[in-house]
C-alpha cells in the first residue's frame, strides 16, 4: 500500500507508510492523502512516530 504525499517543495509522490513517517519526522511533507481526504501538516491532527510531542493539558490517566 502506498500513500500519496505532497512535499513542501510541491512535488507529489507515493510512499510506503514507513516512508511517510520518516518524511514527517524530517518536516518534508506539506500534506498527504488519507481515506477521508487530504491531511494538511500543521492544520490537521497527525501522529509523529519517534518525535516527542508535549501535552500541556491536565493529566487524566490513572496511576497504579
Amino acid at each position: 500500500m502506498t500513500i500519496q504525499v505532497e512535499m513542501v517543495d510541491g512535488t507529489i509522490c507515493r510512499v510506503v507508510p514507513k516512508g511517510l513517517d520518516l518524511l514527517l519526522n524530517r518536516d518534508l511533507v506539506k500534506s498527504f492523502r488519507r481515506s477521508s481526504g487530504w491531511a494538511v501538516v500543521g492544520k490537521d491532527p497527525i501522529r509523529y512516530p519517534g518525535k516527542k510531542v508535549s501535552y500541556n493539558g491536565t493529566e487524566r490517566r490513572i496511576t497504579a
